[in-house]
Order: C-alpha cells, then sequence, then structure tokens
C-alpha cells in the first residue's frame, strides 16, 4: 500500500483533495471492472467444460481482469525499480501474482491484486476522513474582510489588510485577523482555535484570535497581526507540518521492511527450490505455490500504512482538543517525560494582572508618577506591563528605552532618567530602596527617576482554574516530579508553588538561570523533561527540554515557535489530555504491529506447510491491513 508520503500534505500546505478524488474515481472503476469480470470468469468456468478452445478464452478473460487493479502495482514496480529499490511491496505483489498466472492460478492472481486494490480504497477513505477531521477543525479562515477606509466598510481579500487597520465583523461572521477589540464588549465561539466549547467573553482592549466566530453583536477590531501571521494559519501550518516527522516506532518499522522484505523473497525462492534436495516426489508446481502465498502474506503493507495513519490519527485526535504537536515524534516522547518543570506567570497563573497599591515616595502627583512608568511600560509586551498600561492618564514619550533581561526597564522621559522594574535592577544602578518593599509577596514594579526611588506599584495575579486539577493529574500519571522556576520574586513563587503541593520551586531566576537549572536535571541521563511556558524568556528553555510545551492563545511567538507542543487554550490541563492520546497512540501503533506480526507468521507456516491457499493469504494480508486501518481510525471517534 502507500507509503507515510502519500498520506500527508506536501509541505507547502496544499492537500491535492483534487488529485485524491480523481484517482480515487479511477481506483473505484479500475475495481468494480475487476471485480465484474473475476465473478463471470468463475462463472463461466464452472459452466463450460474446460477444453482447449475455452480454457484459452478463459486465460484472455482473466488477464482482462487481472490488467485493470495490477496496472498501477506493476507501473510503481518498475518505477521503484528504476530508483534502485528492489525489494519493495509492489515487487512481492508483482512477482507473486505474475507466477500464480504462470502456474494456471487465474483467479487466485485476480484476486491478490483486487483485494489489495481494494484495501487501497480503504485506506484512502481513512487517510481522507483523517484529514477532513483536521481540516473541519482547523482551516476556518475566512475569505473576506470589512475594512474602514474612505470613510466606509468595503469588503476586501484579508491578505490586502494591514497592521493598524479597523476591521468589523458582524454576528455569525469569522474574525479574519488577530486583533484587538476595539467594541465595548465581544462574545465569541473560539472552539475551533481553542477546542474550548464555552463562549468567550471580551472587554475593550482585549485580544481577539483570527477563526472565532462573532456571537452577539456587530464588533469592530483592530488589526495587530498580517494574514500569514494570524494565529490561524500558524496552527494550518503547524498540523500540515507535523505528520512529515516521523516518529521513532514508524521509522523502525520503516527500516525493519526494508530487511524484511528481502529475506522474505530469499525465504520464498528457498520454499521452492530447496525441497527438491530432500523430497522425493518433489513437485515444482506444488512448491512454487507455496512460495507464492508465502510472499503475498508477507506483504508488509498493513505495517507500512497502519503506524503512520495511527500517528495521524493521534494529532488529528489532538488538534481536536486545541493541542498541537509538532511532529509525531513528540507524541512518542510526552509518553516518557517523567519530570516536569513549570514557568508560573502565564502557565499556572492567569497572567490578567491588576494594580493593587501605588505607593510613592515623595511629593509627585499619582498621575505624574504613573505617566513616567507607563511612558516606559508602553513598550513591553510583559503581562505586568499590560496591566499597568489599564491605569488611564496622559503619557509623555519615552526615548533610548531598553530592556534588561530579568530586571527591567530604563529610558529617558522628559529628560529624565527613568527605572522601571525589580529590585535587581535599581540595585544594579546603586540606588537604595525602603526596606517595607522585601515584605511585599506580590508582583512589584520599583520605579527611580534621576538615579532616586520614586515609588512602587503592586501587580496582583490568580491561579488558573484548573492548576489544583492538573497538578493533581499529572501525578497520578507517574510524573512525581514538578518543578516551578519563575523570573517573577521568589515569595510569590514560593507562595504559588505552596498553594498546588510543588515542593521543589525557584523564583527571580534570569532566563539564564532557568536553563541552567534544567541543563543540571538534564545530566541525570533517567530524567525525560517537558518544559511549560509561554514567555519570550521561557525560549531557551523550551529549546534544550526533551519537550517544549508552551501556551498558544497568550504565549509569545518565539515561545510558540519554539516549543514542540502547543497548548492553544492556555489550559495547563491540556497537558494530561495531551499525555493520554499519545498514549492511546501507541498502544493503536503497537496493537497493529502485533496484530500484523501475530497473522502473518501463523499464515507463513502454514502456507511453507502447504496447508493455506492464495485465497486464505489474499483475506489474511488485506484483512489485516483493513483491521489496522480500522483500528487506527479509531483514535479520531475516542474522547478524553
Amino acid at each position: 500500500m502507500s507509503s507515510q508520503e502519500d498520506i500527508v500534505d506536501d509541505g507547502h500546505g496544499h492537500n491535492h483533495d483534487h488529485d485524491h478524488e480523481q484517482g480515487d474515481n479511477s481506483s473505484y472503476t479500475a475495481v468494480i471492472t475487476s471485480l465484474v469480470l473475476l465473478l463471470l470468469g468463475l462463472t463461466l468456468e464452472f459452466i463450460i467444460k474446460p477444453n482447449f478452445f475455452h480454457g484459452w478464452v478463459l486465460i484472455l478473460w482473466y488477464v482482462c481482469a487481472y490488467i485493470p487493479v495490477a496496472f498501477p502495482v506493476i507501473k510503481e514496480t518498475i518505477e521503484s525499480l528504476k530508483k534502485g529499490e528492489v525489494f519493495t511491496e509492489f515487487f512481492l505483489m508483482s512477482i507473486a501474482t505474475i507466477g500464480a498466472m504462470a502456474i494456471g492460478q487465474y483467479p487466485e492472481g485476480v484476486a491478490v491484486m483486487l483485494f489489495y486494490a481494494i484495501g487501497e480504497l480503504f485506506q484512502n477513505a481513512a487517510v481522507r476522513r483523517a484529514k477532513n477531521n483536521i481540516t473541519a477543525l482547523l482551516d476556518v479562515r475566512p475569505k473576506t474582510a470589512n475594512v474602514y477606509r474612505n470613510n466606509s466598510y468595503e469588503t476586501v481579500d484579508p491578505e490586502s489588510v494591514e497592521i493598524g487597520e479597523k476591521i468589523q465583523i458582524k454576528v455569525g461572521e469569522k474574525i479574519p485577523l488577530d486583533g484587538q477589540l476595539i467594541s465595548n464588549s465581544a462574545s465569541l465561539n473560539s472552539a475551533a482555535i481553542t477546542g474550548e466549547s464555552k463562549p468567550q467573553s471580551l472587554m475593550t482592549g482585549e485580544k481577539v484570535m483570527a477563526g472565532s466566530i462573532n456571537l452577539e453583536s456587530v464588533i469592530e477590531v483592530k488589526v495587530e497581526k498580517l494574514f500569514n501571521d494570524s494565529s490561524v494559519a500558524k496552527i494550518l501550518n503547524l498540523v500540515q507540518n507535523a505528520t512529515a516527522k516521523k516518529a521513532k516506532t514508524e521509522l523502525l518499522i520503516r527500516r525493519l521492511a526494508k530487511i524484511y522484505t528481502p529475506i522474505v523473497v530469499y525465504l520464498a525462492i528457498a520454499i521452492c527450490f530447496v525441497p527438491y534436495l530432500f523430497v522425493d516426489n518433489y513437485q515444482f508446481y506444488d512448491w512454487l505455490y507455496r512460495a507464492l502465498i508465502f510472499l503475498v502474506i508477507s506483504c508488509p503493507c498493513a505495517l507500512v500504512i497502519s503506524i503512520p495513519l495511527g500517528y495521524f490519527g493521534g494529532l488529528g485526535a489532538a488538534s481536536k482538543y486545541g493541542i498541537l504537536f509538532k511532529g509525531a515524534t513528540f507524541m512518542d516522547t510526552l509518553t516518557q517525560v517523567n519530570t516536569l518543570v513549570m514557568d508560573k506567570t502565564g502557565t499556572v497563573t492567569k497572567g490578567t494582572f491588576k494594580i493593587k497599591d501605588i505607593s510613592i515616595a515623595n511629593q509627585m502627583q499619582e498621575t505624574e508618577f504613573m505617566g513616567y512608568l507607563l511612558a516606559l511600560e508602553k513598550t513591553s509586551t510583559h503581562p505586568i506591563a499590560k496591566a499597568i498600561m489599564h491605569y488611564e492618564t496622559s503619557t509623555p514619550e519615552a526615548n533610548d528605552v531598553s530592556e534588561i533581561a530579568g530586571k527591567g526597564l530604563k529610558g529617558l522621559v522628559d529628560g529624565k532618567s527613568v527605572l522601571a522594574g525589580n529590585k535587581k535592577l535599581l540595585e544594579q544602578f546603586s540606588i537604595k530602596t525602603p526596606s517595607e518593599i522585601d515584605d511585599i509577596v506580590d508582583s512589584i514594579v520599583i520605579v527611580a527617576i534621576d538615579d532616586e526611588y520614586a515609588g512602587n506599584v503592586t501587580i496582583s495575579d490568580e491561579l488558573k482554574e484548573d492548576a489544583h486539577s492538573t497538578i493533581s493529574e499529572i501525578r497520578k500519571l507517574g510524573i512525581s516530579k514538578i518543578v516551578m522556576l519563575s523570573g517573577d520574586k521568589d515569595s510569590i513563587t514560593q507562595k504559588i508553588a505552596h498553594e498546588l503541593s510543588i515542593s521543589q520551586a525557584r523564583g527571580g531566576l534570569l532566563p539564564e538561570d532557568k536553563l541552567k537549572h534544567v541543563e543540571e536535571l538534564k545530566q541525570d541521563p533517567t530524567k525525560i523533561i517537558a518544559f511549560m511556558g509561554d514567555g519570550i524568556n521561557d525560549a531557551p528553555v523550551l529549546a534544550t527540554s526533551h519537550l517544549g510545551i508552551a501556551m498558544g492563545a497568550n504565549g509569545s511567538d518565539v515561545a510558540i515557535e519554539t516549543a514542540d507542543m502547543i497548548i492553544q487554550t492556555d489550559q495547563p490541563s491540556k497537558f494530561v489530555t495531551g499525555f493520554n492520546i499519545s498514549k492511546s497512540t501507541q498502544q493503536v501503533i503497537w496493537q497493529n504491529i502485533i496484530l500484523a506480526f501475530g497473522v502473518k507468521v501463523i499464515v507463513l507456516i502454514l502456507g511453507a506447510a502447504g496447508m493455506a491457499t492464495l485465497w486464505q493469504a489474499v483475506f489474511a494480508d488485506v484483512g489485516v491491513a483493513l483491521l489496522a486501518i480500522l483500528n487506527a481510525v479509531r483514535l479520531q471517534k475516542m474522547e478524553w
């Protein structure tokens, strides 16, 4: 049957659905033609007495039945031979059926190819279904956008809309581009993107994702990303490329098939000729027939197709729940994870910070103080910066703004040098801070103006709804070691870790500190480490872990690009869902391997002993392939 490359996209995002439909139509015609001719031939053979003339008529009849289904396979055999690939499943099928025809087993020769072709149709249907499931879930990109230009809304291609332009979405329409909500509120169905069935309620200034459906009233959105950079476009690209990355199990089976096939051919030759040396009443016809049975049943198509199809089904099932793997190999890695390292902010906490308290050290007005702070923070994408930006006041311009990794921001505002960040930032510039700051547990942004402490703003965050249950479920999976690493204050990190019953936690870490800690864990060869995070500062750790997991809704683009697995809903509990889907995928694949090898070994022994016919070999081979395909498709119907 087809190799995996026939199952997946071409790597450029094209599905070739039209080509597949045309190919299937011609295959249906060939199968029906061959089946009708075979049944008529068997009927004629039963009715007509086999004299010389009628015998040749029947031979030609069976040849006509053979050609429609055999031609594609023989063509593939010739193409493979030209490439120097001799021992393929196509080669096995060709020599087995031509041999059957040569020894007068015409119906059996036709049947081998016919049932093989029927198996191909079942396989293509299964593949198409897997693709359609993914496409239905993910290909939700609208074809038009209503953009505000020349004092009115006009309908244009979404690809022509620029960042900063305003678009309008009516009730029932899909949002064509990622952006920021301008309207007062919105209710959106983002199930196709995140897998979350509950409608999403958003307020002014919050982000909306392309592909979400507007549920209640006409809304306006300010575009923040180009069409090709939208969340849904990235998801589609990830899924299309995921199936091209083969898992170790799949690569192993394909390598084994390359060794297994030539061995089978040589064994078939041995079955045909070696008995001549030991059997007194040796009959070439009988032993050739046994060798042909051996060849038919040994065809490795069930393994070659069912394993990639199993992974394909698993990838499709995961995407249905808002989980995206960048390759089948990462599904295998997830099932092996025994150590989970996680970030705090945006991973187990909501990351939707709110200003809790503003403390000013001198006689400066609160609005003036906040103006200096806002001038710097508006250049940052950090969740704390976004929380501060909700404060409404006039904001002066900031110049020469630079970020000091893991500490904060520095810049010039109205000619004054301004620092905004943590205590380490002010210590770097030898600026003293009040001792009571050390007693504050919540997140804090300390401000210094012209090298003097000016005040601070405390920010509060809260745990995600599923954070507690996630940690409990992760332990039930057998992952006993859970570590929290955060760039936030150590006191806050320890507080959150204590709430979640995580014994090992460290805060106040720079990106390089997180990286160093994970590399220390990796020195133990028994540890398979997954890291879950969402920020730009998490990218180095995501890259160095055995499995990098990024939050896809509010995570940074760098984190998403670096990660191996993406959780579109930003729910940490989807780690458990992804683990269970990956585990089920592995189980289905190993079931297929055991089934295929088990049946083949039994029928191979029976065939070599002369206790099986070509008909039984055909049914065993095609039957195993169909069962394996149906078992793989079952993944797409499972619930987690």
